[in-house]
């Protein structure tokens, strides 16, 4: 017959056990459902991420910088005029195929700034094609099977009491650790979009800049910024495809305690590497 020590003993196994298998099942499900969230929010494009700000960003831009960026325009025409005609000795040389010149880089130039919210979803329509395309071939899930779950079961099951303890003690801490980590995640992803709305809403002011040679400096790394924001989103696809890879590798053997902690590692690691692309994506472009 047991005695109450038994009992106790084992009804205390037995909470212990089933607490520290949710902790696995919640780190595991809470890291796979951040990672299929990051796939899906890079590989949209402005307009699908939330039309609502979009649309809002839109009428800022063609209503408020718009008109700015037109006397910025107007400004650099008349400036590209007087350097064309200096440029010919005060038209002691005068040619006149330098009218026909100014008119057709100010035409361009009116045409690039009457086009401007084309020509940047464009870009992150570009982007998204890649991204698109990228996920197909980086595949990979966090998810933990039902074999290790069993493979945990059974270790756990093998273990002592005081063990148990321990192990049920880090694992909540983990749990919690990646909880705070799928956070910053949700952050990297969302602010990397909030960059991409602030850059569009003033997309008119460097477009303006292309009718010149000189100021054309600032839209060129304007549309180098808009190609790096972009392809940030191919980087970070990347690293979820690396993470995902590496995640597979942990086996729950006897130590689960340093399984654990080994996708502890991997996960710091993924939101490194995903602090980094964009700085990456920048020093890729040149861009400033």
């Amino acid at each position: 017959m047991s005695s109450i020590g038994d009992i106790i003993d084992e009804w205390l196994r037995g909470v212990l056990i089933n607490g520290i298998m949710n902790n696995v099942s919640n780190t595991f499900d809470s890291v796979n459902r951040q990672v299929g969230q990051i796939a899906t929010e890079v590989g949209r494009t402005p307009a699908n991420f939330s039309p609502a700000i979009y649309n809002m960003i839109r009428n800022i831009s063609e209503n408020v910088i718009m008109p700015i960026a037109g006397i910025i325009l107007t400004f650099i025409a008349c400036y590209e005029l007087i350097q064309l005609v200096i440029s010919h000795n005060n038209l002691a040389n005068f040619e006149s195929w330098i009218f026909f010149k100014w008119t057709f880089k100010t035409f361009v130039a009116v045409y690039i700034v009457s086009n401007t919210m084309n020509i940047t979803m464009a870009v992150f329509d570009v982007a998204q094609h890649v991204v698109s395309r990228s996920g197909g071939i980086i595949a990979g899930s966090t998810a933990i099977d039902a074999s290790a779950l069993r493979t945990i079961q059974a270790t756990l099951e093998a273990t002592q009491t005081g063990s148990l303890f321990a192990i049920f003690l880090q694992s909540f801490i983990v749990q919690f650790l990646i909880y705070v980590l799928s956070v910053l995640i949700f952050v990297i992803v969302y602010a990397r979009m909030i960059e991409i709305y602030l850059m569009v809403s003033l997309a008119p002011i460097p477009f303006a800049t292309f009718g010149n040679r000189e100021q054309s400096m600032m839209g060129q790394n304007y549309l180098r910024s808009l190609f790096a924001l972009g392809f940030q989103g191919f980087l970070i696809m990347v690293c979820v495809g690396i993470y995902a890879v590496l995640i597979q590798t942990v086996s729950f053997t006897s130590d689960i305690i340093a399984s654990l902690w080994g996708v502890m590692g991997y996960t710091v690691l993924l939101v490194f590497t995903l602090f980094k692309t964009g700085s990456v994506a920048k020093s890729i472009l040149h861009a400033h």
